[in-house]
């Protein structure tokens, strides 16, 4: 079989505030979203604007680093690649979610304080699930 890719890179802003737990096992785990736009002006010349949003799961070092160092709004790079999972409730009706699972996470435009200049990379590819 030939080999596939399946490789994400984006750039945006942190949609809500990182969200840190931990598996059973004691493995961190974050998430967050991140909102990318795009404009373009119509063949009526109206300006438009499309945000897309990013469900984002970042594991073990990266998942605590994320949690650090990310804030609501702010810019950041964020490299991986996209997984849906899908899960039954409890009346049977099936979910699925497609998520950015993250290898690497950049910092961009403003910083807080004490973040300075990072880039982070991570390279752990776990099969592991975040919730």
């Amino acid at each position: 079989m030939a080999r596939g890719l399946n490789k994400v890179m984006v750039i945006g802003h942190v949609g809500r505030e990182p969200e840190m737990r931990y598996t059973p096992s004691g493995r961190p785990v974050t998430s967050f979203s991140v909102a990318t736009s795009r404009t373009w002006t119509s063949a009526e010349g109206e300006r438009r604007e499309e945000t897309e949003w990013f469900n984002v799961v970042a594991w073990g070092t990266l998942a605590e680093i994320c949690k650090t160092h990310l804030t609501k709004s702010q810019q950041v790079y964020v490299e991986g690649r996209l997984q849906t999972r899908g899960w039954e409730d409890d009346h049977g009706k099936k979910h699925f979610r497609t998520e950015l699972v993250a290898n690497e996470m950049i910092l961009l435009g403003e910083r807080r304080q004490h973040s300075g200049d990072f880039d982070f990379h991570d390279d752990d590819d776990s099969g592991d699930y975040a919730f």
